[in-house]
């Protein structure tokens, strides 16, 4: 039997190693690689096309969702799997969107990550089963399109992310408090974000708070 060939991205050298230990204890899979950072597990598919790749969304240098994407665009044939303490619907989402067919979560048990590389490398999609009830019925067979937030609604929460206030942003966008009020919560309920840790969260996912 051909045993499915599995990357894994983690930047935490013993979680990585926990990994590899359950991976290849199974009699159907084997770990391939290994991958530190989103950089690193970028090149590491392209070089080694693995069927899966585990990839950790809080990663240094390029982080998950970002790796996620440019694998799928390099390496199609390597299905993703993401895994991360948050279960976030907009993670989710925005993970889902960008290709991965597997969403596990760190604190869940072994059996997940396993049952997800298994569906994955079938083409199949899994979500953790503390999320499938919750998450599953916005995500239609067809992945979904991510939350839509206008340039102003990402500007505002990007500030608010940062730390600053209601009135530093109405004074640096030249806006009244009011209207950043409006732009705060639009951008926060379509995101699905309940506060400000959510925001920080999801900021840092995209990228929003590395110096340019």
């Amino acid at each position: 039997m051909q045993k499915i060939r599995v990357l894994l991205a983690e930047d935490h050298e013993t979680v990585r190693h926990g990994l590899k230990l359950l991976i290849n204890r199974q009699p159907d899979m084997e770990v391939v690689g290994e991958a530190g950072d989103g950089f690193a597990a970028v090149e590491r598919a392209g070089a080694l096309q693995p069927n899966v790749a585990v990839v950790d969304v809080s990663m240094p240098r390029m982080n998950g969702l970002a790796a996620t994407r440019a694998i799928c665009q390099s390496t199609p044939d390597t299905a993703i799997v993401a895994l991360t303490r948050y279960g976030d619907d907009a993670y989710v989402h925005e993970l889902m969107e960008a290709g991965a067919l597997g969403y596990v979560l760190k604190q869940s048990s072994s059996s997940e990550l396993v049952d997800a590389v298994r569906a994955a490398a079938a083409g199949r999609r899994y979500l953790d089963r503390s999320l499938a009830a919750r998450v599953a019925g916005s995500l239609p067979r067809a992945r979904r399109t991510a939350p839509t937030i206008t340039e102003r609604e990402g500007e505002v929460l990007r500030f608010m992310a940062l730390g600053h206030s209601n009135k530093e942003i109405a004074a640096t966008l030249n806006l009244s408090v009011k209207t950043i009020e409006v732009h705060k919560a639009n951008g926060m309920r379509k995101l699905g974000l309940a506060g400000r840790t959510d925001v920080v969260r999801y900021a840092l996912l995209q990228g929003w708070l590395q110096e340019p």
